[in-house]
C-alpha cells in the first residue's frame, strides 16, 4: 500500500496546524460558526443531531494493521469506543466534541492519515475494488491509478470548490464491485484492440433525489494522458455546473441537461487545450506508485481445500471468501453486520481483532468495502478454520455477504440532521425476521440497501430491494423499491407504491422475498426474477 513520502507528511501536519488554530479562534468567539462551517468541513467535522461527526479518509479502502489499531484507539479515546464504516470506504465517529478534534487529526496525522476532503464541494474520497490486486478477474491492479488520482485530487486549487461534491471510482475488471456508473466520475481501466492499457470514462452517474447512471464519454484515454482528461472533464463541469440550486448542482445534470454528446464535445476540446499546456504527471509518477501495490510474497504449494467438516464453518466460507488470483489463497470479507446489529459500525475490541488478524494472515492489509464490511484480501486457504475460530471470538464471523442481512445503511434520523426517518432499526428488525424465519440464506444473493432521506446515503436506489424513509405529515414512513444494482448490470430501483410504517417495511419485504421464492427459476437471483416477471406480481401481493 502506498506510503507517505515527505510532502504528504507535511502537508497532513500543516493542515492539522492550521485546523487547531481556527477551532481555538471559533471556541473563543473570535470567528462566527458561519465562519468556522466551511473551515471545519474542509477537514471533515459535521455538526450532527447530537454532535459533531468526523469521517475519515481511508484512499481506496485500503488500511494497514497499524492504522486499524489507531482508529480503534480513536473510538475509545475520542468516540464512545465504535467507528461507522461507510459506503465511501470511509470510517465515521458520530460523538466527537469540538475541542478535541485537533487532537484527534494529530493522532490521526501520526499514522499516515487525514479527514481533509471527506466533506464539502471538492474531490471526495478515490473509491475502488474492495478485492484490487486480488481478484483473479482485473486486468490490473487499479490503485496505483486511484492513487494518482488522489494526489491529482488534494488540494487542487482550482476544485476546491466545486458546484458540488465530487466523487471518482476506479476499477479494473468487467465485474463492478464499487458501483463505478453511479459515481460522478466512473474509470475502468481496460485494454484496447492493440492490447495497450488504458481507462473508459463513465461520467454524470449518482444517486440522491435525481438518480443517474454514468453515460460512457470516452472508450479509451491513454494512461500519459489519464490526469487531462480528467481535469477536461471537471473544468467543463466547473464552468457550467449550477450554483445557484444545490439540488441541481451535481455533474450529472449538467450531462443530462447538455446531452452526453454535447458534454463530451466540450470535454474534448478542453481536452485539446490541455494537452498543449502540457499538465500530465510523467509516466514515470506512475511507475513510482506502482511499487507500493506490487504483490505480497505469496508462497507456492499451498493447499486448495479447507476442512469443511464443521456446517457453519462449511457455510461462512461459501458465503464470505472470494477465489484469488494466487492457488492457495482466498480473499476473505469480514461481515459487519450480524444479526441485529447496527450496519457498518465496529467496536474498538473488533477493530483491533481485525487489524491483529489483518498482520496475521493478510499481509498487513485489510480493506473497507462500499458495502460497509473490511476484507482481508490474502488468506491461505490452509488456515481459513483458525481464521473463522479467531473470528467467531470477535462476533465477527456472521455468514451473510451479499444476502439479505448484509444491509447497507446510513445512520439515518438516530444521527443525521437531513434524515427524515430511521434506517437502523429498520435494518436490526429485517436481518432479525430473516434469521427466525429461515428465509436468509435460502434467498441467496439478495441486496438490501436502506435510506433514510431522499439524498441516498445508503445506495437504495441501487438495491435488488430497496427502501427510502420519508417524512409523511410528521411520522416516518418507508417506501419500498426494487429492481436495482449497482454492479456491472447497473439500474436503478422503482418504488412499489404506496409507503409503510415501520412494522409494515419489514412485512412488505418479506411478501417481496416470498414472491422471489414463489417465481424463481433455476439459477435466478431476486433481481433476474424480478427482471423477468417485471412490477405487477410484487404489488399484487403488497397491495391486494
Amino acid at each position: 500500500m502506498y506510503r507517505y513520502d515527505q510532502y504528504d507528511q507535511q502537508m497532513v501536519d500543516t493542515r492539522v496546524a492550521e485546523f487547531r488554530d481556527q477551532t481555538r479562534r471559533r471556541l473563543e468567539g473570535k470567528i462566527t460558526e458561519d465562519q468556522f462551517k466551511p473551515l471545519r468541513l474542509q477537514n471533515g467535522l459535521y455538526l450532527q443531531l447530537h454532535a459533531y461527526m468526523l469521517r475519515v479518509a481511508v484512499p481506496y479502502g485500503t488500511l494497514n494493521s497499524t492504522q486499524m489499531h489507531a482508529l480503534a484507539d480513536i473510538a475509545d479515546k475520542y468516540d464512545r469506543g465504535y467507528g461507522h464504516f461507510t459506503t465511501r470506504q470511509n470510517i465515521q465517529y458520530n460523538w466527537i466534541k469540538l475541542e478535541e478534534a485537533p487532537d484527534l487529526l494529530a493522532d490521526l496525522a501520526k499514522v499516515e492519515m487525514h479527514a481533509i476532503q471527506t466533506s464539502g464541494n471538492c474531490i471526495r474520497n478515490i473509491s475502488s475494488d474492495q478485492y484490487a490486486g486480488a481478484a483473479a478477474d482485473e486486468l490490473v491492479d487499479p490503485r496505483p491509478y486511484a492513487e494518482l488520482l488522489r494526489q491529482w485530487s488534494s488540494f487542487h486549487p482550482e476544485f476546491l470548490h466545486l458546484p458540488r461534491k465530487f466523487k471518482f471510482c476506479v476499477i479494473a475488471s468487467d465485474n463492478d464491485r464499487a458501483a463505478m456508473r453511479l459515481h460522478d466520475i466512473g474509470i475502468q481501466v481496460v485494454q484496447n484492440d492493440a492490447g495497450e492499457i488504458g481507462c473508459a470514462f463513465y461520467v454524470g452517474g449518482g444517486m440522491g433525489r435525481t438518480p443517474m447512471i454514468a453515460p460512457l464519454i470516452r472508450e479509451f484515454v491513454p494512461l500519459d494522458q489519464l490526469i487531462t482528461y480528467s481535469e477536461a472533464c471537471l473544468r467543463v463541469y466547473n464552468r457550467y455546473g449550477r450554483r445557484d440550486n444545490k439540488y441541481k448542482a451535481r455533474i450529472k445534470i449538467l450531462v443530462h441537461e447538455l446531452g452526453k454528446d454535447e458534454y463530451a464535445r466540450q470535454v474534448e476540446e478542453e481536452f485539446a487545450h490541455l494537452l498543449e499546456q502540457g499538465i500530465e504527471p510523467p509516466l514515470a509518477e506512475l511507475e513510482r506508485i506502482k511499487p507500493f501495490f506490487a504483490d505480497p510474497a505469496f508462497k507456492t504449494g499451498l493447499p486448495d481445500k479447507a476442512d469443511r467438516s464443521d456446517d457453519q464453518f462449511a457455510r461462512w466460507v461459501d458465503s464470505n471468501c472470494m477465489p484469488h488470483k494466487a492457488p492457495g489463497y482466498v480473499a476473505v470479507t469480514i461481515s459487519l453486520k450480524p444479526v441485529g446489529g447496527i450496519p457498518g459500525d465496529a467496536s474498538s475490541a473488533q477493530m483491533h481483532a481485525m487489524a491483529d488478524l489483518a498482520k496475521d494472515y493478510s499481509f498487513d492489509e485489510c480493506r473497507v468495502t462500499h458495502a460497509q464490511n473490511i476484507v482481508l484480501p490474502h488468506v491461505e486457504i490452509g488456515r481459513l478454520n483458525e481464521l473463522y475460530a479467531k473470528l467467531a471470538e470477535a462476533d465477527l464471523a456472521t455468514a451473510n455477504i451479499d444476502q439479505i442481512g448484509d444491509i447497507i445503511a446510513c445512520p439515518g434520523l438516530d444521527y443525521c440532521s437531513l434524515a427524515n426517518a430511521r434506517s437502523i432499526p429498520v435494518a436490526q428488525k429485517i436481518s432479525q425476521r430473516f434469521e427466525a424465519n429461515g428465509k436468509g440464506e435460502l434467498l441467496g444473493t439478495l441486496k438490501l440497501k436502506i435510506s433514510g432521506c431522499i439524498n441516498a446515503c445508503g445506495h437504495h436506489h441501487a438495491g435488488h430491494i430497496g427502501i427510502l424513509g420519508v417524512d409523511k405529515k410528521g411520522t416516518e414512513n418507508y417506501q419500498l423499491l426494487l429492481g436495482g444494482s449497482e454492479a456491472e448490470d447497473t439500474s436503478l430501483a422503482k418504488i412499489t407504491g404506496p409507503g409503510f410504517d415501520e412494522a409494515g417495511i419489514v412485512d412488505a419485504v418479506e411478501k417481496a422475498a416470498d414472491v422471489y421464492l414463489a417465481q424463481r427459476e433455476d439459477g435466478e437471483r431476486f433481481l433476474d426474477t424480478y427482471r423477468r416477471i417485471g412490477m405487477d406480481p410484487f404489488k399484487e401481493a403488497l397491495y391486494a
